[in-house]
């Protein structure tokens, strides 16, 4: 088979690489149609999706700029909210800082004085209380004093006021001595 074809091949004497005359206007006939037709529908088709696609790409890129500045200023918005309200809540704190001490200072003042009120009401007491024991002393001190006297005397001294008397005259002595002794 191999034989055959190299027979051939060497019976015509025409190039391989040429054509022959009637294939090479045929081809170059269908060439010119399929060219023209790619030219006039397909180019066009072609070129009108690139240049959409471009647009589309462009428009994005033009978005997509549009949307970063927009971002960065809305991102510049919220940092200058931020700061203020971390100002804000500063202020707030020292503000509440400032009302407790204040809130403080009024409570001690509050205690201080009540406490002024307890100890005065307490001495107060103290002295109404120290009167009334001075007073009932005086008055047990007397009769004792007045049964002991009767009993060394071997007579009652029952008279009243010459036994008030008596006992208040002795008392006003101890008190003088022991206001001296101080």
């Amino acid at each position: 088979m191999i034989a055959n074809l190299v027979q051939l091949a060497t019976e015509s004497e025409q190039n391989p690489l040429i054509p022959p005359g009637p294939e090479l206007l045929v081809g170059t006939i269908a060439f010119a149609i399929v060219f023209f037709f790619f030219w006039k529908k397909l180019l066009p088709n072609i070129n009108k999706v690139l240049e959409e696609r471009r647009a589309a790409i462009e428009g994005g890129i033009e978005e997509a700029d549009a949307m970063k500045t927009e971002a960065q200023s809305v991102l510049e918005q919220y940092k200058a909210q931020l700061a203020e309200a971390r100002h804000e809540a500063a202020r707030l704190r020292q503000e509440a800082q400032e009302q407790g001490a204040t809130l403080i200072a009024e409570m001690r003042a509050e205690g201080q004085r009540q406490r002024e009120e307890i100890i005065a009401a307490g001495h107060t007491q103290i002295e109404a209380d120290r009167k009334a024991a001075a007073s009932a002393l005086r008055q047990d001190v007397g009769k004792l004093a007045t049964d002991l006297a009767g009993k060394l005397v071997g007579e009652s001294l029952e008279d009243h006021a010459r036994q008030s008397r008596t006992i208040d005259r002795f008392l006003d002595e101890l008190e003088e001595k022991a206001e001296a002794a101080r």
